[in-house]
């Protein structure tokens, strides 16, 4: 008898958050639509095109530790052109524009606000030299 083995639909983060409503703000800012934020502020979800980011609160204290995010796009130069002017509205230094990685991919870098780095990329050139 075979068994059926489960797919992964899909992989949703949770970004740490010290401040939902911010966060919150800041994902909408970048074209994620809130679908959920709940009424006591610990938890809130924001979609995009059917990926979602859950955001979940955490106490001031709390050590974030390292959170980085990356999120593979079909064409990021568009991508790009809908988040105008939400990149370039940031404080110094929270976003890249994008650029061409060595490894293939194209990049477009942002900070979050708790500054969780979300790398969003897009493949320009497949690697045929890998071993």
């Amino acid at each position: 008898m075979t068994r059926a083995t489960p797919g992964i639909v899909q992989i949703t983060p949770f970004i740490f958050a010290r401040d939902i409503s911010a966060s919150a703000a800041f994902y909408q800012s970048i074209g994620f639509l809130p679908t959920h934020v709940n009424p006591d502020h610990k938890h809130a979800c924001c979609e995009e095109h059917g990926h979602a980011r859950h955001l979940l609160k955490i106490s001031p204290e709390t050590e974030l530790g390292e959170q980085m995010i990356y999120l593979d796009m079909n064409e990021i130069d568009a991508f790009h052109d809908t988040l105008r002017p939400a990149p370039e509205a940031l404080p110094e230094g929270r976003a890249r524009p994008p650029f061409d990685q060595p490894c293939g991919q194209r990049e477009l870098h942002v900070s979050e606000p708790e500054n969780c780095p979300l790398l969003f990329g897009s493949v320009i050139q497949r690697r045929t030299d890998i071993a």
